[in-house]
């Protein structure tokens, strides 16, 4: 059913990814008249298709994000999505040993890296994990779940709470902190690859990063449909309850008068009006001045800071030779070599760890012999490109030869339509240069560094990946509610200070907001 519509505002949320959608609908719940526009044909922003195979995240973690944004909703996330939870939660090879899982359940995961390299490693991989869910327990309310996070605010939370200060690793890279806690070198590029999932370098990134295994470790969920389900019945959701979703509506310029928004432009040519404007794209576009010079102020940082990784991403279906696949699975390079010092460089790595996605698997569903896959290479964004072309024939043989030498090889091997490099994600999301996940994470304070949801302009916010808590879909859909938020506190705090106004003899004319259906500027 409908919610009646009241004076609480119209909103426009420029980009239809999880950041959008999350500040949409429970805007739309409230009442405010909400609009998303997005220039794609489908909603979802990176939880993407091509050629019917997910061609971004792959998985749901940190499931109770999605369970409160449903609930905050008056719905259940089990009525609008079938998940499925995973019992492994990813099978890792290295090219000459494996295959070994990790599950969700801490013990089985320690008993399988025992039999994988010793009692030694069991013990030291238990620690590890004890230490990342301390830091996650730690840091998820003053952090990820805190609008506007301030340094001060976290360094008085740690002093309160000392132990964290030796579980940070203050003032080591993750890397380090990884030498220091497993003695098989496998063991520490496994771990070292959940700086990844932000877009980093362990070598490069802080030690608190560890935290990001006990957020998969909690558990992983397959969606049925591919995560751009997910997408679709938040959109859905949105417009049942009273808002309006516009696909193949391109913005072109944010509009601001005397500091404040008003709206925007379509690359048509018609105007919409708006209260408030939250910005679902790349902040970096605003600074870029992408979406006109009145917004060129915004997100400064964002062309100050370095940007982090890209990928290659495979998206196609085929036959597989027969190997033991489960749904996450990762293929490592040789342990004593490192690929991240190679993207630091700007280049595609010579040697690259693989990601494989079989999306058919981990189903409770029979796998058809025509199976769905996406494969993941790290490689660095456009603003750190060398002078290496990055063409079809570079990256299949860095992914598919290398495939093959464990044994895993496909029938047929895509071709050139299956394959998204940074120039195609830059063409995708403009501003990002081909990032998947904003600024870098690399140094202590890059999590604090992040724009935050308010912006300097009035009635603008920002959501998404590359605005705080960060990158990854359930930090996404969290700036989404940071932005929603915003936007009604910031809303009811006008409207306290206009009644006073009224009071004090300011004309009723200028202070009452009236409940007037969603228009274009141009009607």
């Amino acid at each position: 059913m409908k919610k009646p519509r009241h004076s609480s505002g119209r909103v426009i949320v420029v980009g239809a990814g999880i950041g959008g959608l999350a500040a949409a609908l429970r805007l739309a719940h409230r009442g405010y008249d909400v609009t998303v526009l997005d220039r794609q044909s489908v909603p979802g922003g990176k939880m993407r298709q091509v050629n019917g195979v997910d061609a971004g995240p792959t998985v749901l973690t940190m499931l109770d994000v999605f369970e409160t944004l449903f609930g905050d909703v008056d719905e259940a996330l089990s009525d609008h999505v079938t998940l499925i939870p995973q019992d492994i939660l990813a099978r890792h090879w290295w090219p000459d040993s494996g295959p070994l899982d990790l599950y969700p359940d801490r013990m089985a995961s320690a008993e399988a890296i025992g039999a994988f390299a010793g009692g030694t490693a069991k013990a030291e991989f238990l620690s590890f994990a004890d230490r990342a869910a301390r830091l996650f327990d730690g840091f998820r309310d003053p952090m990820m779940l805190q609008p506007e996070p301030k340094l001060s605010a976290l360094t008085a939370h740690v002093m309160k709470h000392p132990s964290l200060i030796r579980d940070m690793g203050v003032g080591q890279t993750f890397k380090r902190l990884l030498e220091n806690s497993f003695t098989d070198p496998r063991l520490r590029q496994l771990f070292g690859r959940y700086a990844t999932y932000v877009g980093g370098s362990p070598d490069r990134s802080p030690a608190l990063l560890s935290l990001i295994w006990d957020a998969e470790a909690r558990g992983v969920w397959c969606v049925k449909g591919g995560m751009s389900a997910l997408a679709k019945s938040i959109a859905t959701l949105i417009t049942a309850k009273g808002g309006t979703l516009r696909l193949g509506a391109e913005v072109q310029k944010i509009n601001v008068e005397q500091e404040e928004v008003s709206g925007v432009t379509l690359t048509s040519g018609e105007r919409l009006y708006a209260d408030h404007v939250v910005f679902n794209g790349d902040p970096r576009a605003l600074a870029l001045g992408l979406l006109g010079p009145a917004t060129a102020n915004i997100a400064s940082i964002t062309t100050k800071r370095a940007r982090s990784h890209s990928a290659n991403v495979w998206s196609f279906c085929a036959t597989p030779s027969k190997i033991d696949l489960v749904h996450h699975n990762v293929f490592f390079c040789d342990p004593g070599k490192n690929e991240f010092a190679e993207i630091e460089r700007g280049f595609i790595p010579s040697d690259p760890t693989l990601y494989v996605c079989a999306e058919d698997r981990g189903q409770n569903a029979d796998v058809p012999e025509t199976e769905r896959f996406e494969i993941i290479m790290n490689t660095p964004p456009l603003t750190q490109r060398a002078a290496q072309p990055e063409d079809y024939e570079i990256c299949h043989t860095r992914t598919f030869p290398t495939l093959r030498r464990f044994g895993l090889s496909f029938s047929p091997e895509p071709g050139r339509d299956a394959l998204t490099t940074a120039k195609s994600f830059d063409a995708l999301f403009p501003g990002s240069a081909g990032s998947l996940y904003g600024q870098t994470p690399h140094g202590m304070t890059a999590g604090l560094e992040r724009p935050t949801a308010r912006t300097q302009i009035k009635g603008l916010y920002l959501a998404g990946g590359g605005a705080h808590p960060g990158a990854g879909v359930p930090m996404a859909a969290l700036s989404g509610g940071h932005a929603a938020e915003a936007i009604v506190t910031d809303r009811t705090s006008t409207s306290r200070f206009r009644q006073t106004a009224t009071h004090g003899g300011i004309s009723t004319e200028s202070v009452v907001t009236e409940n007037v259906p969603y228009r274009s500027l141009d009607s």
